[in-house]
């Protein structure tokens, strides 16, 4: 199951144009909305808090073992062009050929919910330490320009959409299936021998992540081609629906 660090701003004193809300605020509601995404996918995740800071988020990400470093920002122009300037951009490390590549599958996904996608671009940086300063292959977002009326309101009534895009490249930069998030239920092992093998994919092919036998209860966290994605004691991964009763 891959595992990123999930690094939303931390720069509450970076205002949105009329003063309602920060960066930080509207980034950890995009992160927020993630979550449920990332856990039906089968992404697994560590996520800072609005009192670290960019420093502390890149020593945090480098302690843990991950296989993305994920970074959440929003813009702001030169105070000489405030409000003038529209556009998302994507930040990778130019000597990172994994980092090249999220960037590239993040830029188009955010293309496609961005009302100009031609504004949309990514961008080497020799200079963001969340990029270049990461053990694990990192990207940094920043979605929109807050000082401008027209992209903060963008990225204000799109935070779910927003998130969605985010976790629906990771799949696909991990090549693993994109599972939609449904309510939280229950389910029931239900095997005549051994046990149930939860596996990192949904696939019979897939590693074995942990075992639950006849009558365990899983949490169910989405629903994917005939598997599902559940959590069972410290476990998350996928099991065939062959194999459980979902108690309704």
């Amino acid at each position: 199951m891959p595992r990123i660090y999930l690094s939303p701003s931390t720069q509450e004193y970076n205002a949105y144009y009329d003063g309602q809300g920060s960066e930080e605020y509207y980034m950890n509601l995009i992160a927020d909305a993630m979550e449920p995404y990332l856990t039906a996918s089968g992404i697994a995740f560590t996520r800072n808090t609005p009192d670290m800071t960019a420093a502390s988020s890149i020593r945090a990400s480098n302690e843990g073992t991950y296989d993305a470093h994920i970074a959440l920002h929003s813009n702001a122009a030169p105070e000489s062009l405030s409000g003038q300037l529209r556009g998302a951009d994507v930040y990778y490390d130019p000597n990172s050929m994994r980092s090249e590549q999220l960037a590239q599958i993040a830029a188009a996904n955010l293309k496609s919910i961005y009302p100009v996608p031609t504004d949309v671009t990514t961008r080497p940086t020799d200079s963001l330490g969340e990029v270049t300063r990461t053990r694990a292959p990192a990207i940094l977002y920043e979605f929109a320009y807050h000082d401008n009326p027209a992209d903060a309101e963008w990225i204000r009534s799109n935070i779910d959409a927003i998130a969605r895009g985010v976790v629906l490249s990771l799949t696909e930069y991990f090549r693993i299936p994109f599972v939609e998030p449904q309510p939280i239920q229950t389910a029931t092992v239900e095997v005549s021998s051994g046990n149930l093998n939860i596996r990192s994919a949904p696939s019979l092919t897939a590693p074995v992540v942990g075992k639950a036998p006849d009558g365990a209860q899983l949490t169910v966290l989405g629903q994917y081609d005939g598997w599902y994605a559940v959590r069972y004691g410290d476990y998350e991964g996928f099991v065939s629906g062959d194999y459980i009763v979902l108690n309704y």
